[in-house]
């Protein structure tokens, strides 16, 4: 019997590779540090954005906010009068899951990028598919909610291996939620032993500044630590 192997999944992760390696050109030829800022629906993703770009000095950062359907979270963003471009997956049966290189490089002509000292790639909320494409960026951070459980790195491993940060979010609910942060660190310590991770709260602004600091250092590694 002739036997075919179909090498889908393989061939569209080689595609998306290739466009990810243009889009990185792109950035590095505008001087840009690009973060793909990925995490669960509801973590806190754009509330810590606007506790933290506000806080920047003067390095210039822009927001690409990626979205099934809408724009709620970039015009919360817009208000902080940084550049924002809104990119939804909407467009077909349910939308995409997460972004990928071909939508980012859709959108460059959008993005003022010779403008930008930071660009933030705000991935569509999901614990499983953003980590597995790459759009071109330097670094990755995700968010975690207290909110989520202490098991979530044991149970979607390749978004906590993904990435260089880990930010542990809500941490004003941990009097009211059963989650055991030690656990968690043990867990993560599991998948990713030795990951950078900051605890962080985008009610109250605990964290908010180690988490400024890091995106700083990013930007430009030879500030202080």
């Amino acid at each position: 019997m002739h036997r075919v192997r179909v090498r889908v999944v393989e061939d569209a992760l080689d595609a998306n590779n290739t466009i990810a390696r243009a889009n990185r050109d792109d950035f590095d030829r505008a001087a840009v540090t690009v973060v793909n800022l990925m995490s669960a629906p509801g973590a806190g993703k754009t509330s810590l954005l606007e506790r933290v770009l506000p806080d920047l000095g003067d390095v210039r950062a822009g927001v690409l906010e990626g979205d099934v359907q809408g724009s709620l979270d970039a015009d919360r963003l817009a208000s902080l009068h940084v550049p924002v471009t809104q990119l939804n997956t909407g467009a077909g049966f349910g939308g995409e899951c997460h972004l990928d290189a071909n939508m980012v490089r859709s959108a460059l002509p959008s993005l003022p990028l010779d403008e930008l000292d930071l660009l933030i790639i705000e991935n569509v909320g999901n614990l499983v598919c953003p980590a597995e494409f790459r759009v071109g960026e330097d670094v990755r951070m995700m968010v975690s909610s207290v909110a989520e459980g202490q098991d979530k790195p044991l149970k979607y491993p390749l978004m906590f291996r993904a990435c260089e940060l880990v930010v542990i979010n809500k941490a004003d609910l941990l009097p009211y939620v059963d989650f055991d942060l030690d656990r968690f660190m043990a867990n993560l310590d599991v998948v990713h032993p030795g990951v950078e991770r900051i605890v962080t709260s985008a009610r109250t602004g605990a964290g908010v500044d180690e988490l400024r600091d890091r995106l700083l250092r990013w930007v430009r590694p030879s500030v202080p630590a």
